[in-house]
């Protein structure tokens, strides 16, 4: 994924020419094969896209092994309506926050999506046979009169039409005080947490009424506040472990084995402020907005304002690995304090097998680091090039030294077209990019052999 790596080609891109608020999305998720991608949008709609396997065997038979299925939309459902809290007199907006997918036990498909407020799970679910020939009931489905019935029938499946049916089956609501921003399914199967800006509760999906407090950082009195909860995420393989971060830039790894509350952390990870360039804005801009495990569980990825740092478990000192974003901004902080983009909250996301992670910038622009050669490359995401297999172009942001034919300027950024939100498929290279109310997704079509050499 280095400069002078291939570009990832457009697999399919889903565009709306006007822009509305409720159409901007605000969450991205594959689910754990890859299979299906769920989005949430600020209008508190999920649309889940399927991957067509028709057309991942006909690029087989044509010998096109890097480029299998398109992803279409699969269903759309409303899963939060706006809501009012009367005790404080505040809206609850409908936004989806996040989006994360239980692991698959049977045919149906299972996922969380949360508002600010309340946490639903949902059930995805296909059925292509109706039953007739009810003995109660005629073919409308109205009870028939008991007394007419003078023989009983077997009921019988017939084919029908595919429907996905999608039905709510639990909602776990007042379990957060303030705005919920993480939600994390355990590896047990059976929990997921939520965090809040002070608290991160831990439920069990069977149970709705109630949950446990794992992390209370509220003070006693609300003045001495010094930092909030900005993200929380459990362990992939240790039911047992999870990290929180904080808008301080530190990362908290708790073990429940320890203690019922983990508000003693059993490690924290924090890197020494270098005092060259403390500003104003050093708080601001430290503050982490994502931090995701890897795979393996070895390793910590977290996404600050301007850079992107890959932490070990096991050297809590500092980050081992520290990647610029977009270092040109640091000239601009106080123009973007003055537009509010400098609290613009940046995912981040490992690919399948760890050694590339990518996170997003603005213009359009997202960012990929190649972890063995420390090299990185900026893509765009833009309309011109979302005709199917077309190549992704590479872009640099032109600061100083000689400027190259597409460099862009740094003052000719756009910062209202920033890629927030992004997902990277559990095994495969292809990602999906939310940009604004448009979702590309993308496919990397360099062959892997020849991609490690």
């Amino acid at each position: 994924m280095g400069e002078d790596a291939e570009s990832p080609k457009i697999n399919h891109t889903f565009l709306r020419d006007y822009v509305t608020e409720a159409d901007v999305i605000s969450t991205v998720e594959f689910n754990q094969t890859g299979d299906l991608l769920a989005t949430g949008d600020k209008g508190g709609r999920v649309v889940i896209f399927q991957r067509e396997t028709e057309s991942k065997g006909e690029l087989e038979d044509a010998g096109e092994t890097g480029d299998s299925g398109e992803y279409n939309v699969y269903s759309t459902f409303q899963s939060h309506e706006p809501d009012f809290d009367y005790l404080k007199s505040l809206e609850i907006e409908e936004k989806i926050n996040k989006i994360r997918w239980l692991p698959q036990q049977n045919a149906a498909h299972f996922l969380l999506s949360t508002n600010d407020k309340t946490i639903k799970l949902w059930k995805v679910s296909e059925r292509d046979k109706r039953p007739e020939g009810y003995n109660l009931k005629d073919e409308e489905g109205r009870l028939k009169d008991v007394s007419t019935i003078t023989s009983l029938q077997v009921p019988v499946l017939k084919p029908t039409d595919l429907m996905v049916e999608v039905r709510p089956r639990r909602v776990f609501a007042n379990g957060h005080t303030y705005h919920v921003n993480s939600i994390s399914v355990n590896s047990d199967g059976e929990t997921y947490l939520s965090a809040d800006d002070l608290r991160i509760n831990m439920w069990h999906l069977g149970i709705t009424d109630r949950s446990f407090n794992i992390v209370d950082i509220k003070p006693a009195n609300m003045e001495d506040l010094t930092e909030v909860i900005t993200a929380a995420e459990f362990h992939p393989q240790h039911c047992h472990l999870f990290v929180y971060s904080s808008s301080k830039g530190t990362l908290r790894l708790c073990d429940m084995r320890s203690s019922a509350l983990c508000d003693k952390h059993t490690k924290l990870f924090e890197e020494p402020e270098d005092p060259g360039n403390r500003s104003f804005f050093s708080e601001i801009i430290s503050s982490v907005s994502d931090v995701k495990f890897s795979h393996s569980g070895r390793y910590l990825l977290t996404r600050d304002y301007l850079t992107a740092k890959v932490w070990d478990l096991n050297m809590d000192k500092g980050p081992v690995e520290t990647y610029q974003v977009h270092e040109y901004l640091r000239s601009k902080l106080c123009s973007l304090y003055e537009n509010d983009c400098i609290f613009d909250k940046f995912e981040c996301v490992w690919n399948s097998s760890d050694s590339v992670i990518m996170t997003g910038a603005y213009n359009s622009f997202f960012r990929m680091f190649d972890r063995e050669t420390g090299r990185g490359v900026t893509l765009e995401a833009w309309r011109e090039s979302s005709k199917p297999r077309a190549v992704l172009r590479t872009r640099r942001v032109y600061t100083s030294g000689k400027r190259r034919r597409g460099d862009v300027g740094v003052d000719s950024l756009d910062f209202t077209k920033k890629i927030l939100h992004m997902a990277w498929h559990p095994s495969e290279n292809i990602i999906a990019i939310a940009a604004t109310n448009n979702l590309y997704i993308f496919q990397d079509r360099v062959n892997p052999e020849t991609q490690a050499q």
